[in-house]
This record gives structure tokens, sequence and C-alpha cells, in this order.
């Protein structure tokens, strides 16, 4: 038998229908030994200290590797089954270790150390210099220069934190799938059609009576903002609110993993002479440091104040009114706030819905990005691992350049949320030929039900462009040194940047023409409603950005102070204190459930999302002043951000579009707070 693991040549794409549990053991072992190995060669004699020599040894290998894991890692994210599971956790121990010993080999860096010295390292290509100097800063960070116990302890740091990552991220998972609720039609009053059927059917499929409502969001989220029983959106709320909590199963509960994360990566910090993780964390990104980013935030939240207490004082006055519920709930605020919105824009989110089927959407989507970037997207084949995931290829006159998997819809077994991810990257390989890149687009979308095609809310479409923005990036690099090519080597702070930009295309009204076309009639979205929506789009964005506000500031302070591992419920209460205005309920346990910082890759820098929303609303202002479609900006915008990658640092590569350094007024304007 053959293991598609190791038997895919390194031009194919993996063989995601043909990998099973089985096939992982092995190809994870066959694979570690090439890679190590090829480590043994390059830090000896025989291979000299020259940059294509060495690429040409490790690098082969180590990418390899990480692709097959890749592969193997995303099947967990998309299709995890009790067996891929255990699979995965018993070779992701000896994968860290491999990575962990290969970032702090001091015979390796010692090498690395010699190219970078050496005469022929002025002539190398200013990507090349980059990536080598990236090479240079993240070998320390990595733990190189540690000694005996210091660099043994490290490494068994990296690999209990790679573990209680993962675990974390299963008790969210199971958490989620684990939990039903079989409504009846009566417990169902005001909840769309649509969504009906979908958990009507979905319970026939288990031969249970009533509805099966569950916490997935495309199920949970329109219960909350549409349905008018009280007790069963506080039902719902909690359960969503305390999955992999103390208040659910002990062995799906979060917190003493929570504890001792923070715990490591404090130890992990203080082993490379940083006084905190929060500190380590930023080393490698634009902000400088803990303090610069909490006055960021604090100055955000300071704006955003006084828009989102009048955004709550109505809600409040709004709900007493209108809704009898004069004490609101936060199991209310979604409900209440849906009906705020209709009653102030006579439209609702379910209305607009009904013209968004996702086949126009994504042909709304691709000609923008044909005529934007000048490129054609086109149908394409290659092996998935679920009927519903399609695939295509970008090409540029007649030039493949990147092709790209799209998984829409939310099922069992796939995680919460949407993201981007690579399978490859691109990279003019040392044995010859260019490597194009390859993504991974994954959403959460409620899936077709009916004979009909999916129906998208307005977020939905934000969230679809949102990771298109990233894929993007990835996709249209045309940098082809691995470590900086598409979004590898970028700063965290500023790889939301297109992702955020391409956001703005789903507000103009020469783009939502032609992104809609009604379920029934066929018929685009009406002006009249389109022109509500805009008016609604800033409804409550004071609120919105406390939110954000709130996890960032969070983040940061359980990253930065002492003693935080012991009092994250503790911090995060302080902070809800400081910047939120809707304070939830007691119970609510949102830190358990906190992927982005506990497994996800964004501890320490949540705050990412907001800082790099300052860079991309102000791109969109140079797209406002020339015209959306204006095709030398976003050709400007191809080159010097899309096209660049990490080639350079993000603020250069800015300044080269903008002409500028960013400024914060667009982002307050974008979000109806300026003046």
């Amino acid at each position: 038998m053959t293991n598609p693991l190791l038997d895919t040549p390194s031009s194919q794409l993996p063989a995601f229908d043909r990998i099973r549990p089985e096939h992982v053991s092995p190809a994870v072992d066959e694979l570690l030994a090439q890679a190590g190995t090829a480590l043994e060669r390059a830090v000896g004699p025989e291979v000299p200290a020259d940059y294509d020599a060495m690429s040409a040894v490790l690098d082969v290998a180590t990418e390899r590797l990480g692709r097959s894991w890749g592969a193997v890692g995303h099947l967990n994210h998309v299709a995890d089954t009790p067996e891929l599971r255990a699979a995965y956790n018993e070779n992701l121990p000896k994968v860290t270790e491999f990575y962990t010993r290969l970032g702090a080999d001091e015979r390796l860096y010692a090498k690395y150390k010699a190219i970078a010295q050496s005469p022929a390292a002025a002539e190398l290509s200013t990507p090349r210099r980059k990536a080598l100097s990236n090479a240079m800063r993240d070998f320390v960070l990595s733990g190189a220069e540690l000694q005996g116990a210091a660099k043994e302890r490290f490494a068994q740091i990296q690999e209990r934190l790679a573990e209680l990552s993962q675990k974390y991220s299963e008790h969210v998972l199971d958490a989620t799938d684990k939990f039903a609720l079989y409504a009846s039609e009566e417990q169902l009053d005001g909840v769309p059609e649509d969504v009906k059927a979908a958990a009507r059917a979905a319970a026939q499929a288990e031969s249970k009576d009533g509805h099966k409502i569950t916490l997935h969001f495309p199920s949970y989220f329109p219960v909350m903002q549409y349905g008018t029983n009280r007790e069963l959106r506080r039902q719902l709320y909690t359960a969503y609110a305390t999955r992999a909590s103390e208040q659910g199963p002990a062995e799906r509960d979060n917190s003493a993993l929570m504890t001792e994360i923070l715990q490591l990566r404090q130890e992990e910090a203080e082993l490379l002479g940083y006084r905190s993780f929060a500190e380590l964390s930023l080393v490698p990104k634009m902000a400088d440091s803990p303090q610069q980013v909490v006055d960021f935030l604090r100055d955000l939240a300071r704006r955003a104040r006084p828009y989102a207490e009048k955004d709550l004082q109505e809600l409040r006055e709004f709900a007493a009114k209108e809704l009898d519920l004069p004490d609101l709930q936060a199991w209310d605020a979604a409900f209440a706030s849906e009906k705020l919105k209709e009653a102030r824009y006579a439209f609702s989110d379910q209305e607009v819905k009904q013209y968004f089927t996702e086949p126009k959407v994504l042909e709304g989507l691709f000609r923008i990005i044909e005529t934007l970037f000048e490129v054609a997207i086109r149908p394409d084949q290659a092996p998935t691992w679920n009927p519903d995931v399609r695939f295509f290829r970008v090409e540029r006159g007649g030039q493949l350049i990147a092709q790209f998997y799209l998984d829409p819809y939310a099922r069992p077994g796939k995680r919460p949320g949407a993201w981007m991810d690579d399978v490859r990257g691109r990279w003019q390989r040392p044995e010859g030929g260019l490597q194009t890149p390859v993504a991974h687009l994954v959403c959460n979308f409620a899936p077709p039900v009916g004979g009909k095609p999916a129906l998208l809310t307005h977020d939905d479409v934000i969230t679809l462009f949102h990771e298109f923005g990233h894929g993007l990036h990835h996709m249209l690099t045309q940098v082809a040194d691995l470590g900086v090519s598409g979004i590898s080597g970028v700063e965290w702070d500023a790889v939301e940047l297109p992702s955020q930009f391409m956001e703005n295309f789903a507000w103009e009204w020469e783009v939502v023409q032609r992104l809609t076309a009604h379920v029934d009639t066929g018929e685009p979205l009406p002006r009249a409603l389109y022109d509500k929506m805009l008016a609604a789009k800033n409804f409550q964005s004071g609120m919105a950005t406390l939110r954000q506000v709130e996890f960032a500031l969070f983040d940061m302070r359980i990253h930065s102070e002492a003693g935080a591992p012991q009092r994250i419920q503790q911090i995060l209460d302080e902070v809800r204190q400081e910047v939120a205005v809707l304070i939830p309920p007691s119970f609510n346990r949102f830190q358990h459930a906190f992927s982005h910082i506990f497994a996800g890759g964004y501890s320490a820098g949540y705050y990412s999302y907001k800082w790099a929303e300052v860079l991309s609303a102000d791109a969109w202002s140079a797209f406002e002043e020339a015209g959306v479609f204006d095709t030398e900006t976003g050709r400007r915008l191809r080159r010097e951000i899309l096209e660049a990658g990490g080639s350079r640092p993000a603020m250069d590569s800015f300044k080269a579009f903008r002409g500028r350094e960013p400024q914060i007024d667009a982002l307050l304007r974008h979000q109806g707070m300026a003046g």
C-alpha cells in the first residue's frame, strides 16, 4: 500500500481523499528521519556556508515535512475524527521536538552567521537578505543561544505548549459539537424559515422530533438574533458562553490549561531574557512595546466610549419601551439590537440574506479580484476532503500563479470560525522549477437547504472577502524565497491589512449590485435596501470597537502582568470594568473558548486586528480618492503590498503604497466615530 503523505511529489497537491489516520505515523517518522539527516548534512563540512547550498539540503527536506504535516493538521481542523485526532496527537510531540531542535541548533546558527558575515551576503537579493536577517533573529528567539539545562527546559516548554494548545482547541470543538437542544416549532417563534428548515433536517437525520439547535454559529446565532423565546435564548447563551469551562464536563474544562499555558509562556520569555511573554511576542512585530500597544488600545477606547455609551442607552430604552425588556440581559442583546436596527432602518439581516446567494457572491467577488489585480480565476481539479469543497486556479496572461481550496460550510468535526491557511508557498525550488502558492480558504456558513443555493448574511459576505484578502496576500506574491514569500515573514500586526482592506468592497453599491440576485426572483438588491444597509453600517460601531479593545487589552494584560496566570478571570473582569459598556453575566467564560490567543497564534497579538485596521482603512482611502475600481491604484496595492510579501518591513510597504505613514483618522471616519 502506498502512503499518500509520502508518495505525492512536491509538484503535486496533497491527496486529501486518500490520507487515512494509519498513514500519519509512518509518514511522519520517515519525513522526520529525512529532515534529521538533512540537518546533520547541512551543519557538516560537506555543505558550504552558502545560501543556495544550505537551501538545497535543508529547506527541501523541512519544506516536505512541513507540507505533509500541514495536510494532516488541516484535516484535523476540518474533518476531525477520533482516529485522526489520535494519530495527530501521537505525532505532534515528535514534530514539535524536531522544529524546536532545528530552531535552537547552535551548529546551524553558526553556519547561518557565517553566511550572513560572508562577502557574498552583500550580493544577495533584497528578499534573501530579509529572509536571512529574520532567520538570525528567529534563532535567538528559538533558544539557539541558550546552553545546557536552560536549552533543555526551553525544548520541554515548546513540546508542552504544543500539546496544551491542541487540547484547548479540542475542548472548544468538542464542547461546541456535543451540545444540542431540540426545540419545538413554537419555541422557535421569530426564527427565519431557512434556519428552521436546516434545524428540522438535522433532527430528522437523527430520527428525532422537533428542530436541532447547536452551538455552531449558523444554527446558534439566528436564534439569538430573531428568536422571541427569551428562555430559549438564555439557555443557548449560557451553553455558548460557558463552553469548555468548569461549568461543563470536567474533561472539557480549559481552566487549568490556560493557567499552565500562561505560566509556560512567561517562563519561555524569561529564559530568553525578556520580562514578559508580551515583550517576546512583539520582537518580530511592528509595535515596539506592550506599553505602546496598551496606550494605543486605551486611546481607541477613549475615542469610542461616547459612541458606545450612546449605543447602549438607545438599546436599553428601546428594549424597555418596545420589547418589554426593562432589564436587558446578555442573551437579549443580539435580539434587541436586531429589532432596533429593523425599527430604525426598516430592514432585517434576514431580508438582505435572500439576495446574497453563494454562487452570485462568489462570481461577484472573483470579478472584483480579476478586475483590480489583473488575474483570471477558473475552476480547477484536485482531490478534496469533503464533497462541498471546491478548487480553483488563479492565472495571469494564461500563466498559472496560484490555486486555492474553498471549504464554505459548517459541519460537525470542523472547527468554528473562518481562516486562511497555506498548503504551500511560492518558491524558486533549489532543484529547479517555480513552485506556485496554494491556499486553504475555510468558512463556516450555513449549507444550502431545500434544493436552493446557500444564502449568506451580509456579515458572511464580509467574512468571505476578509479571508480572500489573506488568500490574495499569500497567492499574488512575486517573492520566490520561502521565508518571505506571501504572508511569511510579514509582521503579525500587519497581516490583517489585505484582509480588512477587502471587506470594504462588500459595502460599495457598484460591487453589491454584482454580488446579489434574489434566491427566488433573481432580482439584484434594490437600491433603497442598500441605502438602509449603508445607513446601518456603523450601527453600534462604538460598542463593537470597545468589544475588540476588551479582547485585545485582556490578551495583552494576561501576557505582560506578573501573577496573571492565577488571575485570568480577575483581569478579564478589570478590563471589562475599564472598557466595556455592557458587562456580561458573572458566569460568562469567554476566555475558555478564546482560541485565537490560547491555540491560534494571536497570543499577545490580538491587538493586531485593530492595529492593522488603521492601515487597511487608510489604504482604502486611496481607493476612495481614485475610484473603487481604479486599476492604477489596484496595481500599486498589488505591487507594493501583496506582491512584496514579507520581503521588507510592512511600514516600508505601506509607505510605498500610500506615500506616507498611516493615520488613525480614516479608521474613525469609516466607523462613524470621527469628530
